[in-house]
């Protein structure tokens, strides 16, 4: 079996770290077990809603959305100290 080699944040390696089901199960394993939503919102949907005058994210999803602006940073400054 062919295999890659992958680099991830540390965040990423402990999440999949925690999803194992026993101590020895593969991060391979518990790749290949998990779903990925198929029902993404593209741009061209929620303007279609907003001109519709239909809702465009749910009270959860807003929600999501304000914890995520929160935790945003600017990028680092990779000029600074120089």
């Amino acid at each position: 079996m062919a295999t890659k080699t992958i680099s991830l944040k540390e965040e990423a390696y402990n999440r999949l770290r925690e999803a194992r089901r026993y101590p020895t199960e593969s991060f391979s394993e518990v790749v290949l077990r998990a779903t990925w939503p198929e029902d993404t919102t593209t741009a061209r949907a929620l303007l279609d809603a907003y001109r519709a005058g239909r809702p465009h994210l749910s009270s959860d999803e807003l929600d999501r959305v304000e914890a995520l602006k929160r935790r945003d940073a600017p990028p680092e400054d990779k000029w600074a100290g120089r």
